[in-house]
Parts: structure tokens; sequence; C-alpha cells
């Protein structure tokens, strides 16, 4: 069974951990050509698409489980369906968001409480970066069909070149046309449609003999659309509670200034890194997971299920003793600025926290991802988001920027938690 998990899950690591690597070299390579203001504009920036794309991230969460479970069932008209469905909802959702993206710009000019010349220089980087929408999306999509058909070295791939294409971009757009904040966007558009096309060339090499089988009338039936819908409305409302916590933290942080800003944006940085490690593990959670249901084997299953939870472990034991004994030199990596390292550390000590709290969460949301257990996952997030608010604004008159980082750690807990709670009764039964 070890050997199962790790064959999806040791890709879907390396996929995962190129993916804040995308974030941490924007954030690396501002914070190197300038002050705080920088550093702070790339993460509204990032607020702002977290907030937009996050929204759509049941298509990749929905299509993995889906597709898994036909996979399993041996349904290859249903797997097929389901790819049809996705890549058409991806593609009318870039639309809109280009469409939308003045208004949208508009709007967090009004909300977002920044300095003028930090809301400058977010604007510089979110109208570049818009235009990759239609990239960004449709990977969502065929990274989770791939996973959904036991396929994790392919999204492996996908992933590194994007990243190796914004690295090489950006750094040729920073440092020898001098473009800014402006490179630094072009490099991550650059990168996403690499991807996309890497994506495409590897689907019609290795799938493409089920073209002819696609049906496209059925699949892009208003009723069976509708249903595609339903069954992802539990996911998607799960991705708002995401975006709530995870927008509020840099956006409450601009309120107590850019230096604080700037500090939880570099550990943010940390325990995304740890997060998309953990989800490795939860991404084989949701193929394989998927894969049983499907098939209806309850041995490999439950197997499955605890194998997981030891490897998520394993990785927290892991990240606590890196944090603690490197995460100085990780800080200087993203940072060269002296006096936000030197605040980041006065918070240092809640990400030693923060595996040991996070990683059943992460870890179950892949196992009921795979089983579609969709609307215990949505309650769950429902409860650990309202916990989240409730803590921080009891302890925020004392507590200050502290309060922010200990409301995250009852958030994770809690979801952890309940969700091992509801295992038996939505997952095994």
């Amino acid at each position: 069974m070890n050997r199962e998990i790790l064959r999806i899950s040791l890709p879907s690591i390396i996929t995962n951990i190129t993916v804040p690597l995308l974030g941490m070299v924007d954030v690396a390579i501002v914070g190197h050509i300038g002050d705080a203001t920088y550093i702070a504009a790339i993460a509204l920036g990032t607020m702002v698409f977290n907030l937009i794309y996050w929204n759509f991230g049941f298509l990749r969460a929905g299509t993995s489980g889906m597709t898994a479970q036909a996979y399993g069932a041996e349904d290859k008209t249903e797997y097929l369906n389901v790819l049809v469905r996705g890549i058409a909802i991806a593609l009318a959702a870039a639309l809109l968001i280009i469409l939308l993206q003045r208004p949208v710009g508009y709007l967090c000019k009004k909300w977002i409480d920044s300095s003028s010349e930090t809301m400058g220089l977010m604007l510089t980087y979110f109208y570049i970066r818009v235009w990759a929408a239609p990239a960004t999306i449709s990977i969502f999509v065929l990274k989770g069909w791939f996973l959904g058909m036991q396929n994790a070295s392919s999204p492996m791939w996908i992933a590194t070149l994007m990243n190796v294409v914004n690295i090489l971009c950006s750094l040729l757009f920073v440092y020898v046309l001098h473009a800014d904040i402006s490179g630094v966007a072009w490099g991550t558009v650059a990168a996403q449609y690499s991807g996309l096309l890497l994506a495409i060339t590897i689907w019609i090499r290795r799938y493409g003999y089920l073209w002819k089988d696609i049906r496209w009338k059925t699949a892009l039936q208003l009723r069976k659309m509708v249903r595609f819908f339903k069954v992802n409305a539990d996911i998607f409302l799960r991705s708002l509670c995401f975006i709530a916590v995870f927008t509020f933290i840099p956006y409450i942080s601009a309120h107590f200034g850019e230096e604080i800003l700037a500090a939880n944006t570099l550990l943010m940085q940390l325990f995304t890194l740890t997060s998309y490690v953990m989800d490795g593990f939860a991404y084989a959670g949701e193929s394989l997971v998927g894969k049983y249901v499907g098939a209806q084997d309850k041995l490999r299953l439950r197997l499955t299920i605890h194998y997981l939870l030891y490897w998520g472990v394993g990785l927290a034991i892991f990240f606590t003793l890196l944090f603690i004994f490197a995460g100085e030199p990780l800080l200087r990596v993203l940072s060269s600025d002296e006096t936000v390292i030197q605040t980041s550390l006065q918070y240092m000590f809640w990400t030693y926290l923060l595996p040991f709290t996070g990683f059943a969460a992460f870890i179950y949301d892949g196992i009921y991802i795979g089983a579609t257990a969709s609307a215990p996952m949505r309650n769950v997030m429902f409860v650990a988001t309202a916990v989240f608010f409730v803590v921080y604004y009891a302890l925020v008159g004392r507590w200050a920027n502290h309060a922010i980082w200990c409301a995250f750690i009852f958030f994770l807990t809690f979801r952890g938690v309940l969700m091992a709670m509801g295992q038996k009764r939505y997952i095994l039964s």
C-alpha cells in the first residue's frame, strides 16, 4: 500500500512544492529589487488572485474525485464527460474574469487599506497577470483529471516547466529588461501558458486515442452541466471559507502596517510550502480513495486512509524541526530587508505549531474529496471558519498580530478533529 501511495504522492509533492514556488519566486525577486512596499504589493496581488481563483478550486478537486470514481468503476464515458464539462466551465469562467478586470481593480482600490504607492504597484501586477486566467483555470481541470486517472507524473512535469519558465522569464524581464514589478507579472503569465501547452500535448500523446469516444452532446447537456455544478457546489462553498480566512489574513495585516503585512506574508509562504507537501499525500488520497470507492473495495480503502495518516504525522515532525532549526535562513532566502526579517522572527513561534495542527485537515481533505463526501467537508469548514473569526476578534484587542496566528491554529485544529470524527460515518460506512 505504501508503494501505491508513494507512486501518487511523490510526483504530487514535487508538483505542489513548485506551486508555491511560483509565488515565492515573485516575492523573492521583488524582495531584492525594492523595500517592504514591493513585498506588500505582491502579497495584496496574490491575495486578490487567491480570492478569484480559489472560487474555482472545485474544478480541480471535484474533477479529481469524480474522475477517480469513474476510473475505479471502469466507466470510460463518464470520466471523459467530467473532463469536457470541467474545461467548458473553466473557459467560461476565465472569459468572465477578463471582462470584469477593471471593476475588480476598482473594488481593490476602494476596499484594501494600503498606501497609494503599494496599491499602484499591486494594480500594475494585477492587470497584467489577469490575462493568464484561461491557462490557470484550465490547468486546474487537467490536473484534477490526470490525478483521477491515477497519473500524478504529468502534473509534476507541467508544474516543473511552469516554474522554470517563471524563473527565467521573471529574471529576464526584471534584471535584463528592467521591467520592475511588471516583469514579474509577465513572467507568471508566460509560465501559465507554457504549462497549459504542455498539458494539452501530454493529453494528446497519452490519451488522444480517447478523442473518438467523447460524446460532446451528452457531456454538454444542460441537465448534465447542472448536475456537475450541484455535485461541486459543496466544494465551492468550502473554497469560499478558505478564501474568507486566507484573504482576511493579509487584509487585516495591512491595518497593522506594511512591515507586519510583509512579515506575515513571509511566514505564510513557509506555511504554504508545508501545505503543498502535505497536499501531495492528500492528492494521493483523492486518487486512491476515489478509485477504491468506485471499485467498492472497502479493505483497500481502510488501508489507504490509515497509511495516509501515518505519513501525515511523519511530515508534521519533519516540518516542525525544519522551522525550529532553519526558520531564519528560509526567511532570508525570501527577503533581504532586515526590518521585515526581524519582525517575522517575533512571530516565528506560531509556525512551529502549524504542521501538527494542520496535517490531519490536509490528509482528510483528500480522503473526503476522493469519496465525494463534499457535504460533511463543507459543514466542517463552516464551523472551523466561524471558530477562526471568533478567536481572532476575542484576542485582537490584547494580542494584536498574535491574534491572527492563534486564530489560524484553531482553524486548522478544528478542521482536522471534526473530519476525523466523521470518518466512520461518511467515508467507511
